[in-house]
């Protein structure tokens, strides 16, 4: 077996699954819209182009003739992909996958309204006096976000009325793709979030890792534990929740999927196709396979017998402080290596911005071990390494 893929987007995320693929014998482009993305370091091809024009998408088709295409990023024009399946391409899941999760707005009503899953109260806007009038009716406090962004890009928080028209200014700016257009969503007084890795396999059943907490700050990422603790109920209503979204989506992969947690209460909040940033977590060992060896094997029909917990670990980010600077040279290595039971990733990025994601630490102990404790390390190591 030796497949021809494109990857589109060529992030952190996707530099380790192109490893993962290589791994398995394959062979991978790797695309983005700017050169020496961390993806494009370690594929065997790679192509510079602007993924929201259909016809740069079909030229790099018909170019390279894939076997596979796995979208790794929300800013493509994945309407495309349902004729690359009617070619005979494997489109990762699927191509209702990519379009449905690419858009918010697609991915909630389908979970909302068509699978009749637990959600927040919500409303869009496609204008500020929109979302002033979607406001009034979630009430206050609520969450602001673009329909299509990543990484927390464009997410605020509304407490006052003051608050409305620079919610909608910041949600605009950080929207990706050419889509203007917002998610007003009631605040839920959750104890705890979760990311509920789920790999839907071609010739097996649906599996699931075990739960991965999380902490946010400005609707990113900053740290990622496994496991996180939740109670026997919460945790099968998740799994019955991430096992009916991904059915409905279709395609075999690894599914990211993001739910809220009260006590036994259980709300679905998001979800994406492919390996979930909170899930570099596994990259220490804290399972038999990494999020990005599931993805892997589930997009090449290899069988995955089972997921079991290996031992327990935690991640935490690193990130940039300097806007604007090319080359950015690296430091604290030395320090974050001498740290017993870590590792850490360095991303590759070539350009820094205020908050841009450069690397992440990692922590790990046995399955005995505490999480809280491993959470104190991986920010020990985070804190030593600087990317600017």
């Amino acid at each position: 077996m030796r497949k021809t893929i494109l990857l589109f987007g060529s992030g952190e995320l996707g530099k380790e699954l192109v490893i993962s693929l290589q791994q398995y014998g394959q062979y991978v482009i790797a695309v983005d819209s700017y050169e020496g993305a961390p993806a494009m370091q370690v594929a065997h091809e790679f192509e510079v182009v602007d993924m929201l024009k259909g016809a740069e998408l079909d030229r790099l088709v018909a170019k390279h003739k894939p076997d596979l295409v796995i979208p790794e990023i929300e800013a493509i024009r994945t309407e495309r992909f349902y004729d690359y399946e009617k070619q005979g391409i494997q489109v990762v899941p699927s191509a209702k996958a990519a379009n449905f999760t690419m858009n918010r707005k697609a991915i909630r009503d389908l979970a909302a309204k068509d699978l009749g899953l637990k959600t927040a109260n919500y409303r869009y806007a496609t204008s500020a006096e929109e979302l002033k009038a979607a406001v009034a009716e979630v009430g206050i406090p609520c969450v602001v976000k673009p329909l299509m962004s990543s990484s927390g890009k464009g997410q605020s928080s509304i407490r006052s009325e003051d608050e409305i028209l620079k919610a909608w200014d910041y949600a605009v700016s950080g929207s990706r793709g050419d889509l203007i257009e917002v998610i007003v969503e009631e605040f839920i007084p959750f104890e705890s979030e979760i990311t509920l890795l789920t790999v839907t396999q071609k010739n097996g059943p649906t599996l699931f890792c075990p739960p991965i907490g999380h902490r946010q700050e400005r609707g990113d990422y900053m740290e990622s534990w496994q496991p996180a603790a939740l109670s026997e109920a919460a945790l099968k209503t998740a799994k019955y929740m991430s096992d009916k979204v991904t059915e409905a989506l279709t395609g075999q992969g690894i599914w990211g999927v993001e739910f809220f947690i009260s006590g036994d209460m259980v709300w679905f909040s998001e979800l994406s196709p492919r390996p979930h940033d909170t899930g570099m977590v596994t990259l220490a060992g804290s399972q038999n396979f990494s999020e990005f060896e599931l993805h892997a094997r589930a997009v090449l029909g290899l069988v995955i017998p089972e997921i079991t917990l290996a031992r327990v670990a935690a991640s935490a980010v690193v990130l940039a402080t300097d806007s604007n600077a090319n080359q950015p040279v690296i430091t604290g290595l030395e320090a974050a290596s001498q740290l017993p039971q870590t590792d850490f990733r360095v991303f590759g990025k070539p350009n820094t911005r205020p908050y841009r994601r450069m690397a992440v630490g990692l922590a790990y102990e046995g399955l005995d071990g505490s999480t809280n404790t491993v959470r104190k390390v991986a920010k020990q190591v985070a804190d030593c390494i600087k990317v600017n």
